[in-house]
């Protein structure tokens, strides 16, 4: 029961600034202390945001960054690969720790069924690949789209998006203008019904920039949803650490490459029931095993308790 003595104060990023305060709260009152890394700051915001690395408050984040690193007990990442980069900024190997983002088995096993105002929308024939989730820049939408353009005259795929953001606006006017009959946009929908409209998909797409940045992997939410649909996934990928080849459940390409895209969905639309049902089941097992919350959270427990 030594255990039950240890207590953490854990920070969570993106911004690594209140660092500083869970520092002084694990120091007042005698805690160990994790920083947890979600996104890579300030270099997320000088990669992709185009921030100058000499700008004042970047700086300073960088001090403050490397200052986690050294002092915290323990470094815990969504990003599999980020240890190069902490390594390379005062931490030390050894206190690093990979936990995915997961999905709760318990919120899926409810089976909540789509509903009926979104079940309208889903096309009841053909090969459908479907997205969702945020409609935003860094999901490469763009690129789905100029890949349904190529293959406009398969009338027998279509694809659906799910979801909203930003971007979808500059989206649907893309439909629009190049006539893409076979793209359906639907609204958002709650969370517990996601794997409903899943189940209602051919295969899942997901999609990022072709940006450096993703040499250190990716922690998408979507990611362990859609390993446990059962459905085969494309993945529109240039980075490292991808789960959808190393538990072969899906077809990979070059990220922001309309083409290679395209290419992969005739491959996957020409492959037997037997073939893509067998990418899903993969999926679905790594799902479960890896990043179900009960395997994170012992993963995680062991780690800080053991």
């Amino acid at each position: 029961m030594m255990h039950l003595l240890k207590r953490y104060v854990i920070k969570s990023s993106p911004s690594p600034i209140a660092f500083l305060g869970a520092q002084r709260l694990a120091k007042k009152f005698s805690c160990r202390l994790v920083f947890e890394v979600r996104d890579i700051w300030p270099l997320t915001l000088t990669e992709i945001g185009g921030y100058s690395a000499k700008h004042p408050f970047i700086r300073f984040m960088q001090k403050v960054e490397n200052r986690a690193y050294k002092v915290s007990d323990r470094v815990v990442s969504n990003l599999e690969n980020s240890v190069e980069h902490m390594v390379g900024h005062g931490m030390q190997e050894d206190k690093f720790l990979w936990v995915a983002n997961g999905f709760s088995l318990d919120e899926v096993e409810m089976n909540v069924p789509l509903n009926l105002r979104a079940q309208e929308f889903i096309p009841k024939d053909g090969f459908v690949v479907g997205y969702t989730g945020s409609l935003g820049v860094a999901n490469a939408l763009d690129t789905l789209l100029l890949a349904a353009l190529i293959l406009k005259e398969f009338s027998d795929i279509k694809f659906v998006l799910v979801g909203e953001g930003n971007q979808k606006a500059v989206l649907k006017a893309i439909a629009s203008q190049n006539g893409l009959t076979n793209v359906i946009f639907i609204d958002a929908i709650p969370k517990v019904e996601i794997q409903a409209v899943l189940r209602q998909f051919d295969a899942c797409y997901i999609g990022w920039l072709k940006d450096d940045l993703y040499r250190f992997g990716i922690g998408a939410n979507k990611i362990p949803e859609y390993l446990y649909s059962g459905k085969p996934i494309l993945h529109s990928y240039s980075g490292a650490c991808d789960p959808v080849s190393k538990y072969k459940a899906g077809l990979v390409c070059e990220a922001e490459n309309a083409q290679a895209l395209a290419d992969s969905i005739m491959h996957l639309y020409k492959m037997s029931d037997e073939q893509r049902q067998a990418m899903g089941l993969n999926g679905k097992s790594a799902a479960i095993s890896v990043y179900e919350y009960a395997a994170l959270a012992s993963k995680l427990e062991s780690a800080l308790f053991g």
